[in-house]
């Protein structure tokens, strides 16, 4: 297999009293006697791994993606519109009902207390405190638990700590320093604990916590420390990244296109942290299902009842601007072909094609054309209407190239989705160098932003740079990481989570929302969802909601 699958049963235990005791036991363990093998620990941790990947790259992608000019999924006569939940993020209008700000509330605390399950199971086993199994695992879900409440705390700020199981107190909410003094100290606890990757054996470690991916959350937090925390803490964001760089596990793999293929897996190189996704066994993704052209399914062998709904801005597509970059071929766009260049045609009325067409009736035969420009119709809010010129405006990704092991049953994908990678952490390091951190040697090498910013171009056969601007550092970053769940905390960065993108015909609609993108600051947080502050009361509402 291309990859070693997280273990999916979940040990449950339920304690109970009965008065009928000549009853044949249905297991033969306990919380005295379990865990107690390197087996049992994989069994007991596997859920906090499913519950990763159930989300990941579905509801919290569109909260990070679809807020931003890197995703867009428009209307089409009513069709994908889904309660207006899209059209709210493209223009920052969710509010604390929206579907997505509750089920990832839901996912994240739901990990988190799993988390706290978890660590409670093994600290009530009857193995000894300093087996080296017990140790090894402690750490690696506290790194879990640090992780999600990284996303936690990067999508809605304020949010509660909780780190016992059971809680016996409803938590009330912790401002948003707090939390990231959490994480900090959490993850400073076990980084030391956490394995190293074998790059000649990478199995063991693929896809669980290292000290690499403590380094790298560490570097992300750092880098966005301003926004937390209020003080910026560029020099050590550069320290997390040498402490990357210099382990000398990890180098960029000589393809891009590679890195994200449906057969990737532990033999990528540069993959710090990913999640192992498989359309049978561990589901989650659906970027062949939705983020593909679902007509062309001949040419990609894929299943023939996939979606149109999901592709990207014109002016984020302009920003692939580079001569042979290889990540400009990662969208579909124009009029599409077969491998040998045959072109791709579909029989169709020509009233279907286009539904303006008020000639004769009758077929004919169209080369399938994926436009850049997506124009909305004004007729119905965010809709660019339902003929098939419609449905092909908006450039489709294939950065995680169609999957042919999708099955029309699931529709999900086998691509790993990386967390973390070696490129990410080149460009943090060069964003933190650009903002005033000092420049360093690493491994006989000395880094500047332009030397960190050439390593991720040269892999992608793009131009090199002698010199790079901050700017031209977050186009670097949206060329490289786009449709990794990184934009949106890259715009707010930036200063530019705000700038307008909007698209034309995306006019205001008597009895809809106003479709301008809301200008207002309070919006880099989502909002507490009502359902959960109905449940805790302790739970304080973010500004602006």
């Amino acid at each position: 297999m291309k990859k070693i699958l997280i273990a999916l049963t979940a040990i449950v235990f339920v304690a109970s009293a009965c008065s009928k005791l000549d009853v044949t036991p249905e297991s033969q363990y306990t919380l005295g006697n379990f865990p107690k093998t390197s087996l049992d620990y994989t069994a007991l941790i596997g859920p906090i791994y499913t519950q990763l990947a159930s989300k990941y790259a579905i509801e919290y992608f569109r909260m990070q993606e679809l807020t931003t000019d890197e995703v867009i999924i428009p209307g089409r006569d009513g069709n994908y519109d889904d309660g207006g939940q899209y059209r709210q993020h493209h223009h920052h209008q969710y509010t604390p009902d929206h579907a997505n700000v509750k089920d990832v509330w839901s996912w994240g605390f739901g990990a988190i207390n799993t988390c706290n399950r978890v660590l409670s199971n093994i600290a009530n086993s009857s193995m000894a405190e300093n087996d080296p199994a017990r140790i090894s695992s402690t750490a690696e879900v506290k790194a879990m638990r640090a992780l999600f409440y990284f996303f936690m705390m990067d999508i809605y700020g304020n949010v509660p700590i909780v780190d016992t199981f059971p809680v016996n107190d409803l938590p009330a909410t912790k401002k948003r320093v707090e939390v990231f003094q959490f994480i900090e100290k959490e993850l400073k606890a076990v980084v030391g604990k956490l394995p190293v990757k074998d790059p000649n054996n990478p199995i063991p470690t693929y896809a669980h916590p290292t000290k690499g991916m403590v380094y790298a959350l560490l570097a992300k937090m750092y880098l966005n420390a301003k926004i937390y925390t209020g003080t910026t803490r560029y020099a050590e964001t550069v320290a997390m990244c040498d402490s990357v760089i210099a382990s000398k596990k990890y180098s960029l793999d000589p393809s891009y296109a590679a890195v994200f293929a449906p057969d990737n897996g532990p033999n990528t190189t540069e993959t710090i942290f990913a999640i192992p996704y498989d359309p049978l066994l561990l589901d989650g993704n659906q970027f062949t299902r939705h983020g593909f052209m679902a007509y062309m399914y001949p040419v990609y062998g894929v299943p023939n009842n996939l979606s149109i709904s999901m592709s990207t801005t014109p002016g984020f597509y302009d920003k692939f601007n580079l001569p042979g970059d290889e990540r400009t071929n990662t969208w579909l766009v124009g009029k599409q072909t077969y491998k040998d260049g045959t072109p791709f045609t579909i029989k169709i009325t020509k009233k279907d094609l286009n539904a303006s067409y008020s000639g004769p009736a009758g077929d004919t035969i169209w080369q399938l054309e994926i436009t850049k420009t997506i124009k909305m119709t004004g007729k119905k809010p965010f809709d660019v209407g339902n003929d098939y010129l419609a449905r092909c405006m908006g450039i489709r990704s294939i950065k995680y190239y169609p999957d042919r092991a999708t099955t029309a049953l699931t529709r999900m994908s086998g691509n790993d989705m990386p967390i973390f990678r070696l490129a990410d952490i080149y460009l943090m390091k060069a964003e933190a160098i650009l903002n005033g951190a000092a420049a360093t040697t690493v491994n006989g090498e000395m880094q500047d932003a332009a030397t960190l910013v050439s390593k991720v171009r040269a892999r992608a056969k793009a131009p090199t740079v002698t010199t790079v601007t901050l700017d031209e550092l977050l186009d670097e970053r949206a060329r490289e990481l786009y449709w990794e769940n990184w934009r949106r905390n890259d715009l707010i960065r930036f200063g530019k989570y705000e700038t307008e993108y909007a698209i034309p015909g995306d006019v205001a609609t008597p009895g809809y929302d106003n479709p301008h993108m809301s200008q207002d600051l309070r919006r880099q947080l989502f909002p507490i969802p009502n359902s959960e502050r109905k449940l805790n009361t302790n739970l304080a509402q973010n500004d602006g909601y």
